[in-house]
């Protein structure tokens, strides 16, 4: 990046660390960490509708609604994450595939050929020529659904239970006033079950964020997979060769985490304080009790 960096090995010191931290392959490290800070942003609001939608299904009075919503969680809540991090992107990318293989391809020819699954060169996603980034964007794109997916239902058994503790009085007066079911929901359900749900939401997005490192499982250039790349030991062959640094890049790392889960903590505990105010919860008697009389 400077133009003192040309010739690496006349460098040292201070000025050889500036030239090491400012090449290529640190720029994409540092890139990495807005990949992880994008993984959240999109997949805790989806994650958020699916459970929301997991929540209303369980509690559904159609009966094939209801089981639809309670199998869902029940099974990835009882299937390890892993599983599904690593199924769901397979899965995914089969499906997606096949469906070019019929359309593109010479739908004649059977995709699963023993136990291989094989498909024209043109259906392939992405395609062989396409650049690095459309390939981690459809990486990252298979990862995003597969967090989702699991933390969904994860949401969705914490707003169930959320729905559960809303006082029945409550309903039952706006039932009273004429609500109909879709206005009970809307006006006094959902508004009222947040107070409740929020310490486990809270829970769940710092699992999610300490999630994140799958990542470099799923094959996505993320934080972990150049922390290990950049911090292994460099020979001579390379232009700035230096011993084993990994431990130096994932302590980044650590620190990286710790900022995160302090800064989410901060502003979850604001947002628990402002919903729990003049309700009639733990959180809203403790600030009542904390108001002089």
């Amino acid at each position: 990046m400077f133009s003192y960096c040309s010739d690496p090995s006349q460098l040292e010191g201070l000025v050889w660390l500036s030239c090491y931290l400012t090449t290529g392959t640190h720029m994409l490290f540092y890139a990495s960490f807005g990949t992880v800070l994008l993984l959240l942003a999109i997949t805790a609001p989806l994650a958020l509708l699916l459970g929301y939608g997991g929540a209303m299904a369980s509690r559904s009075g159609f009966a094939p609604l209801r089981w639809l919503g309670k199998t869902y969680t029940s099974m990835v809540r009882g299937i390890p994450d892993i599983l599904f991090f690593l199924f769901v992107p397979i899965a995914l990318d089969q499906a997606f595939e096949w469906v070019r293989h019929q359309v593109l391809c010479d739908s004649s020819q059977p995709v699963r050929q023993g136990n291989d699954f094989v498909v024209c060169a043109a259906a392939k996603l992405p395609l062989n020529s396409a650049a690095d980034w459309v390939h981690n964007a459809y990486g990252l794109f298979l990862a995003i659904i597969a967090f989702s997916v699991v933390f969904g239902a994860f949401a969705a058994n914490v707003l169930y239970g959320a729905m559960q503790a809303v006082p029945r009085a409550q309903l039952e007066t706006a039932e009273a006033y004429g609500m109909n079911p879709r206005q009970v929901t809307r006006r006094v359900l959902v508004p009222q079950m947040w107070v409740y749900a929020l310490p486990g939401l809270s829970n769940l997005w710092m699992i999610l964020i300490k999630a994140t490192p799958l990542l470099f499982i799923l094959g996505v250039e993320d934080i972990v997979y150049w922390a290990r790349e950049l911090g292994g030991s460099k020979t001579s062959a390379f232009a700035y060769p230096h011993p084993d640094w990994r431990l130096y890049y994932f302590l980044a790392l650590l620190v990286f985490y710790l900022l995160m889960t302090a800064i989410s903590e901060r502003v979850l505990g604001r947002v628990t304080a402002r919903l729990s105010r003049g309700q009639a919860t733990l959180g809203g008697e403790a600030q009542r009790k904390a108001v002089p009389a």
